[in-house]
């Protein structure tokens, strides 16, 4: 049997000001600049879990709800939702503080798959992740219903 963790284990904050290079002429903040740092956190994440390499297979999901703009302190939130085998889903909220006003806003959710590798570069087994709150369950198990749809589309193409 594997050993499992709980998902506190996982959890990653990872802050950053955002500056003029990382938006366009407007002041708002690139999607790109966001989609980079979520991987950042996300691998984070994945990588406390593992305790190994990992690389990204995916990003299942990216909504942005809200303009992140020059100043702003982006804040992204993650941690390991759901564990496969050798792969696991992250799921990373990110947030917005205007450090003038002390507001924070919810900017963005993302999913993002990752997988373990060992020393060779071959995909290992990683613990599974244990859930104890019920928001920690709630999200294990839609997390398990997003990779049973990527396994079935997987296969639909042939991947799997």
């Amino acid at each position: 049997m594997r050993q499992s963790k709980p998902v506190s284990a996982s959890r990653s904050i990872l802050s950053m000001q955002m500056l003029p290079s990382d938006a366009n002429p407007m002041g708002f903040v690139h999607g790109g600049t966001i989609l980079k740092l979520v991987d950042t956190a996300a691998a984070v994440a994945a990588m406390r879990h593992a305790r190994q390499t990992v690389v990204s297979a995916s990003i299942d999901k990216m909504d942005f709800y809200h303009r992140v703009f020059v100043g702003d302190l982006l804040i992204l939130k993650s941690s390991v939702n759901y564990t496969g085998r050798t792969s696991m889903e992250v799921g990373v909220r990110i947030e917005a503080e205007d450090l003038k006003t002390g507001k924070t806003s919810h900017t963005g959710s993302s999913y993002v798959t990752y997988v373990a590798l060992d020393d060779e570069g071959e995909p290992t087994e990683i613990p599974e992740v244990n859930p104890h709150t019920k928001e920690e369950k709630r999200r294990w198990l839609e997390g398990k219903q997003r990779r049973e749809v990527r396994l079935r589309l997987a296969r639909k193409r042939g991947k799997a």
